[in-house]
Order: structure tokens, then C-alpha cells, then sequence
């Protein structure tokens, strides 16, 4: 042990070099090489990095200034391994058998004059929407079932239910669904989508002479009318009109939403609601791109349609009279709004006793809107960053009333003139 001790010797020779500030000059200059060699390889390195992370921005900028621009293209640079004519770029929702015959083989995979019917559904509702899709099937329409109770098996004894599609997903939403399944490159081949509801009454519905109407109406965006003594009619223009096939507009002075003949926009026309919507293939493009990932109860969007109907939303969005629907306003996603007479005495008695009771419904409302909130400040705020959007509803609104004007000052002008000629006499 007394080997490892430094001697006397060195600790003395320790305290003078650091006592000496000559010797600890020389020391320190000694390292100034080596520090300024490594700060050399430092900046080089860094050098390298910042060089190759800008080239790789300026490609990528180069390859992908808008994201939304390159889907666009019918080629894109990630498809340049391939020959043109193998490429396949849209896809469809029908089944495909294991094998075929020759004769199936021989007749090609082309489908023409397909309909989609999009519902979600929950086993409460089965005998419902068993009504809905045996009035679709016949008229060539493929079904696609968005279950959101998480119970699909007890759906095998209904006998189309081999020809539908099921989808899965516990308490997700029609919009939800909606956005993840039916890109517009899936249900490209379908003219119409029909994104509808599971608690509509069909008794007076035919999707064919529905499609006849909508098709010689040029509308792109409509719904089937409301029976007056549905238990849910939140507008005034979704109702039925008894002498009418189908109308674009309402008029009503009832309440704070003043309908007249001067309205050019929703609710008072240009608008159909959220529970029964029927989109043509271009507007459903649009609409598709219109829902927001993140934001599943869709509320807000029904005001915001119209700018999906290729063009004029007061001519080309409708309802349909002759073919109407019941709503039936039953909620069941998240839990039914009518509960059970054990659900209501167990809640009872927790109110009793004072502990808290948890309502699905009113926490869903809550969420609803907060989500209808968040939709409308990001509309503001797209409308505000985009200077090249154009509002086509308020170039329609401005043409009408300036043609208001033009009509109005021609009668007045043919008045005056007309006194004028009576003077004169």
C-alpha cells in the first residue's frame, strides 16, 4: 500500500507546476492543435448534414410540391418501375368468386350502372335495416354494412347477408367509417353513393324511381323527404311537399331562419341533412375530401355540402317528395337513448345515494359540438389562407341580386319613361 502513495517528490513537483503559469502556457498551447482539429472535423460534419438534409428537401419539393397535386398525376415518380398499362388505380367493393366459368371469364369484369348503399348498423336495428337493404338489392345496388356494436355474427341468418360486405369497429361513427372505406378511387365505379342511416322507414321508398328523378333533375347532392310526422325534422326544407315530385328551396317565416325567395343558401336551399345524403360519384369525390379525419359526428358539414354539387348548390342540390322516408330518430351508437327499466332503477338509485352517473348521450353532445366548433374555425380559417378559392355561392348571390337590380331599374325606367309620354299628350 505504501508503494501506490505518491512520494513527497511529486506532489511538490504537482504544486510548482501549477504554481508556474509558464508551464501551464505550454501545456495549453500544446492542446490548441488538437482542439482546432477537432472543431475542424466538428464543422465538417456538421457541414455535411445541413447540406444533405437541404438536398434532400429541394427533391422532395422538386417531386412533391403539393400532395394533393401528384395524386393528380396520372403517373406518379413512385409508379415509374411499372409499364403504364398495368396499372390499375382504382379498385370497387364487389365480391369476387374463387373461380369463375369460361362463360363469366369470357363477359370481363366491367360493371356498369352500380349503386352503393353505405349504412351503419347495430343489432337493434336489424329488422329495420333488413327492411332498407331488401328494398336496395333489387334495384343493383352493392351493400356495405358499417357495424359499429362490434356483433356481426348474429347477422348470417338474414339471407343477403352472404352478399353484403361487414365491417367492423367498435362505437365508431357513419363518418368515421365513411372516410376510411370509401375512398372516391374504391367507389369510383358506383354512380351514386347512398350514405345513409340505420332508423329510416322505407314503406314509401323506391331507390329506382328515386335515381329516375334525381338523374332528370340534374341534382348531384339530395335526399328523400321527410314524412311530416317523423319523430326527428330539424329543417323545414327536408319535409315532404305533397304536390311536388321533388324542391330546391323552401319558404318559410316561421322561427329565426327566415326562408324567402331572396335566400341562396342553407338551410333555406342548397341543403339536405346528415341522416339520408345521396352523392353522385363527382360529388362524392368532393365530399370525401371535404369530411375531417379526426372530427367523426360530421356536424357542421351539412351547412357545407352545397360546395361539393359541381356548380350552383341552389339547382343542384334537392330533395325528393315522391319517394320519402320515416326517420324514426332512434339513437343506439354509444348506448340507446331509451334505457332499460333495470338501466333507469340501477341510475335511480345511484342519483339517490349521490354518486355521479355517467350519460353517454350528453357526453356525445358535448363532443358534437365542441366538434361543430372546431369545423367552423378551420373553414374560416382555410376561406382566409387561401387567397386563389373562390366562394361560387356568393358569385351566384351577387349575379341574382344584380339581376334583381337590372329588372327593378328597367320597370322604373319604363314607368318614368311612360309618365313622360303621358305629359307630353
Amino acid at each position: 500500500m505504501e508503494h501506490d502513495l505518491p512520494s513527497v517528490k511529486s506532489w511538490k513537483s504537482l504544486v510548482k507546476r501549477r504554481n508556474n503559469p509558464q508551464e501551464g502556457g505550454k501545456s495549453s498551447w500544446k492542446m490548441k492543435p488538437v482542439m482546432a482539429l477537432m472543431c475542424t472535423v466538428l464543422l465538417i460534419f456538421w457541414y455535411k448534414t445541413t447540406n444533405f438534409q437541404y438536398e434532400q428537401t429541394q427533391i422532395e419539393e422538386t417531386d412533391y410540391p403539393f400532395e394533393m397535386a401528384k395524386e393528380s398525376e396520372p403517373v406518379s415518380e413512385k409508379l415509374k418501375g411499372l409499364p403504364y398499362g398495368i396499372i390499375q388505380s382504382r379498385s370497387d367493393l364487389e365480391l369476387k368468386p374463387l373461380w369463375s366459368s369460361n362463360t363469366l371469364r369470357s363477359k370481363g369484369g366491367e360493371l356498369t350502372n352500380r349503386n352503393l348503399l353505405a349504412m351503419p348498423v347495430g343489432l337493434k336495428q336489424k329488422d329495420n335495416v333488413d327492411a332498407v337493404v331488401q328494398k336496395f338489392l333489387p334495384a343493383n345496388f352493392t351493400v356495405i354494412l358499417f357495424h359499429y356494436d362490434g356483433n356481426m355474427d348474429q347477422w348470417w341468418d338474414l339471407k343477403w347477408s352472404s352478399k353484403a360486405i361487414h365491417i367492423v369497429a367498435h362505437n365508431q361513427t357513419k363518418w368515421w367509417f365513411a372516410k376510411r372505406f370509401l375512398h372516391p378511387d374504391i367507389v369510383s365505379i358506383y354512380d351514386y353513393v347512398f350514405l345513409w342511416d340505420e332508423d329510416l322507414g322505407v314503406e314509401n321508398f323506391n331507390p329506382q324511381k328515386y335515381l329516375r328523378i334525381v338523374k332528370s333533375a340534374g341534382l348531384e347532392i339530395s335526399q328523400p323527404a321527410l314524412h311530416p310526422n317523423s319523430t326527428e325534422v330539424h329543417h323545414r326544407i327536408t319535409v315532404r311537399s305533397r304536390t311536388k315530385v321533388f324542391h330546391r328551396r323552401v319558404y318559410d317565416s316561421r322561427g329565426n331562419m327566415k326562408c324567402s325567395n331572396a335566400s341562396e343558401g342553407p338551410p333555406c336551399t342548397g341543403f339536405v341533412e346528415g341522416m339520408a345524403p345521396v352523392f353522385s360519384r363527382s360529388a362524392w369525390f368532393c365530399t370525401w375530401n371535404l369530411i375531417q379525419n379526426d372530427l367523426v359526428h360530421g356536424w357542421g358539414m351539412d351547412m357545407k355540402l352545397g360546395y361539393c354539387a359541381q356548380g350552383d348548390r341552389s339547382k343542384k342540390v334537392g330533395i325528393v317528395d315522391s319517394e320519402y322516408i320515416f326517420h324514426q330518430g332512434i339513437q343506439t351508437l354509444g348506448g340507446s337513448g331509451y334505457p332499460d327499466k333495470k338501466n333507469s332503477a340501477r341510475s335511480g338509485v345511484n342519483r339517490r345515494r349521490g354518486s355521479p352517473t355517467f350519460d353517454s348521450r350528453t357526453e356525445i353532445r358535448r363532443q358534437s359540438t365542441w366538434e361543430l366548433q372546431t369545423f367552423k374555425e378551420r373553414w374560416n380559417r382555410a376561406v382566409e389562407e387561401d387567397k386563389n378559392w373562390v366562394d361560387r355561392s356568393s358569385l351566384t348571390r351577387n349575379r341574382i341580386s344584380n339581376n334583381r337590380r337590372f329588372k327593378r331599374s328597367s320597370v322604373i325606367s319604363s314607368l318614368l319613361q311612360r309618365q313622360a309620354e303621358e305629359t307630353k299628350e
